[in-house]
């Protein structure tokens, strides 16, 4: 029974980190596509943090790693609200409180630390792509992986759970 719940959990924790990277890439799709930037490119840019400015010239080959990077980075942002929210009960009982706040550190730590260390260049300023990546991460990213991450815990420790759950 105890892997039973384990492997909810796992697929929990990965339809979440699903869910939270289609909604980033939709949304970067959506601000740029307008703007000329091929959906390709996009990936080719996520891409680029491994491989800078030849994986423009790459082809589908980056296109599929900046793919399956976007979707790593993505589980990584779920597993770790989960890890952390099995810490700090508070995570999973305000989850549209501290998923925010957990999305605006997930902006703060890819665009301050993860992407200045990456061989790819940061790209100009562009204050409505900030405030609509700011927002974007609060409440499409940070909100769901808190949402996912309560849905990941047994029945028994979530929010409500032992007076919730039938007596067995």
């Amino acid at each position: 029974m105890e892997n039973d719940k384990g492997g909810r959990a796992i697929a929990t924790i990965v339809l979440g980190a699903f869910v939270i990277g289609t909604l980033d890439i939709l949304y970067a799709i959506a601000f740029w596509y307008p703007r000329g930037v091929a959906p390709d490119r996009i990936f080719q840019n996520i891409a680029a943090g491994i491989y800078g400015p030849a994986s423009f010239t790459l082809g589908t080959q980056t296109v599929a790693i900046g793919a399956a990077l976007h979707y790593f980075i993505a589980l990584c942002i779920v597993l770790f609200y989960w890890i952390a929210s099995r810490r700090f009960d508070a995570l999973v009982r305000r989850p549209i409180v501290w998923g925010s706040v957990y999305g605006i550190l997930v902006y703060v730590v890819m665009n301050y630390v993860v992407i200045p260390l990456s061989a790819t260049k940061r790209t100009a300023f562009l204050l409505s792509w900030v405030v609509c990546s700011v927002l974007v991460h609060a409440f499409l990213i940070g909100v769901p992986a808190a949402l996912f991450s309560r849905a990941a815990m047994p029945p028994s420790e979530q929010p409500g759970g032992a007076e919730a759950s039938p007596p067995t």
